[in-house]
């Protein structure tokens, strides 16, 4: 006790010391007797922390503390049965902490070379269980497709049984030594077939995680300790607690508020869900933006006039846009969720090529229909090619909106239902309402709808078909994405830089000797 932080005694130190303290049969008064005169503070490289203290007139004392394998090697000799202790305590899951001692008359300051003929005093024991929440949590997890792996400075051993506890599936074992021996494609190769890296310093760490986004991963970082910043850092997203250390909290992207495995598993569903519903934007607003301008284009070859006029297409875009406000509520299939998906501009293009032209097959049958059945003018063709684009565009999105067929085997939710119809019902009512004239519409006649109602369920219809097609071979997610070198800058200097800034920096290099 006498070799800890001071802040421990408060509660607010290293977790271990802080233990320490709050053990009910800890000697306080025994260790409050004592002054530090001296401290070499603890480092990754060491493992372990010494002070140099004295109870009053006594001679001072060096009192080391640290990870067993650490102090055992500084010890002058030791029990025949220090090690086989060790051992079991390891294999049986707990932490454990060496402490040895050595007289030091006469001294009023410590150096590195003190750290030697210590005399093993005995070994402190932790149970650090997992949380009751864990397992579950981690099996969720597993069935999200997240590969969990365990990256901690406590001895193999001790990590070996608590993945056991929680349910991992076996895998390899490295530690830092190992790690040390490695060069960068080794330890690529090696991390797919290994769940724990052992004993390793906050370098190895962040080492561990660029190796794995070097083979192209997306990899989370979660960690709460000061020495895991280096690691928190180098992931794709670094995730710590709201009760963690300041330094680990801003190496961070994510801080929990609620320190369980429960919200990050709620937190990969939740993200799937957006991305999933934000793609859902993303295809219907590229398909049938490309087919308006398509069908615009192709309408000024034969028509005197234009096709609607500028007010009408900002009005049919608003309304269009209102109704997609509801997008985010929308309800996503379930295996939209079980696997994870990535920005894919090849699947938005070819899906623009495609059914943009379908959009613009309808918009084609309906001007024919104006033209050659209802004679439209210039006022009546604007209302009707008004109606039918803000119809098909809002409606197509419940076959967009899933790979299932939709209201049978995938149901949208209620409010983008209600918002949709809205929008729809809106536009249609618009030319029978006083502010028809003044947005340049003019009543519809009724056969006109009973048209758009079979053009709307033939577009809907030929849209299914073509996704069927479209999706017939479901592409495989790649396990590894391609990154420029500058991919990690970009992203985490993207809320401090300007555009201009982070080219400008990318540039510098190309003029440096």
């Amino acid at each position: 006790m006498i070799c800890t932080d001071a802040t421990a005694r408060g509660g607010d130190g290293n977790p271990l010391d802080t233990a320490l303290w709050r053990a009910p049969t800890a000697p306080r008064a025994a260790a409050e007797q004592y002054t530090q005169l001296a401290v070499l503070p603890f480092d990754h490289r060491r493992r372990l922390v010494t002070v140099l203290a004295a109870a009053g007139h006594d001679e001072p004392v060096i009192i080391t503390k640290g990870a067993p394998e650490a102090v055992l090697e500084l010890c002058a000799e030791l029990p025949d049965t220090a090690k086989a202790v060790l051992d079991n305590e390891f294999r049986a899951g707990h932490r454990i902490v060496a402490v040895a001692t050595r007289p030091a008359p006469g001294r009023d300051a410590l150096v590195g070379l003190d750290e030697r003929g210590l005399r093993l005093r005995g070994f402190l024991v932790f149970l650090d269980p997992p949380k009751a929440t864990a397992r579950d949590a981690l099996l969720r997890l597993a069935e999200l497709g997240t590969v969990v792996k365990v990256i901690t400075g406590d001895n193999p051993d001790v990590a070996g049984h608590v993945c056991t506890e929680l349910g991992l599936p076996p895998g390899g074992v490295l530690t830092g030594p190992d790690i040390d021996r490695l060069e960068d494609p080794q330890l690529r190769e090696r991390i797919s077939t290994t769940t724990i890296f052992a004993r390793v310093d906050p370098e190895q760490k962040a080492r561990i995680v660029r190796a794995e986004r070097a083979s192209g991963l997306d990899v989370a970082f979660l960690a709460d300790g000061v020495n895991d910043a280096l690691a928190l850092h180098a992931a794709d997203v670094g995730i710590s607690v709201e009760s963690a250390t300041d330094v680990a909290k801003d190496a961070a992207d994510v801080v929990l508020l609620e320190k369980d495995l429960h919200v990050l598993a709620d937190g990969v569903v939740e993200g799937r869900r957006i991305f999933a519903n934000t793609m859902k934007y993303v295809l219907m607003g590229t398909s049938s933006n490309f087919g308006n301008m398509f069908s615009a284009a192709g309408a000024s070859v034969f028509l005197s006039f234009l096709p609607m006029l500028p007010s009408q297409i900002l009005l049919n875009n608003l309304l269009y846009d209102a109704s997609q406000l509801a997008i985010p509520t929308d309800t996503v299939d379930p295996e939209q969720l079980a696997r994870p998906s990535r920005w894919d501009v090849g699947l938005i293009r070819r899906f623009m090529l495609v059914f943009g032209p379908i959009s613009s097959l309808f918009d084609f049958a309906t001007f024919a229909i104006m033209l050659g059945v209802f004679h439209a003018d210039e006022a009546l063709f604007h209302t009707g090619w008004f109606v039918e684009s803000l119809a098909t565009q809002t409606l197509v999105l419940f076959v967009i909106r899933t790979r299932r067929t939709p209201f049978f085997r995938s149901h949208p939710s209620v409010t983008l239902v209600m918002a949709a119809l809205a929008a729809v019902a809106t536009g249609a009512l618009l030319p029978a309402t006083p502010f028809a004239h003044d947005l340049g519409f003019t009543p519809l006649p009724g056969d006109f709808f009973l048209a758009l109602t079979l053009m709307v369920l033939a577009y809907l219809a030929l849209v299914e078909l073509g996704k069927h097609f479209f999706f017939r071979v479901p592409k495989p997610i790649a396990p590894q994405r391609s990154r420029v070198t500058s991919h990690r800058v970009d992203r985490r200097a993207a809320r401090f830089t300007t555009g201009r800034a982070q080219r400008s920096a990318h540039a510098a290099p190309q003029h440096s000797n």
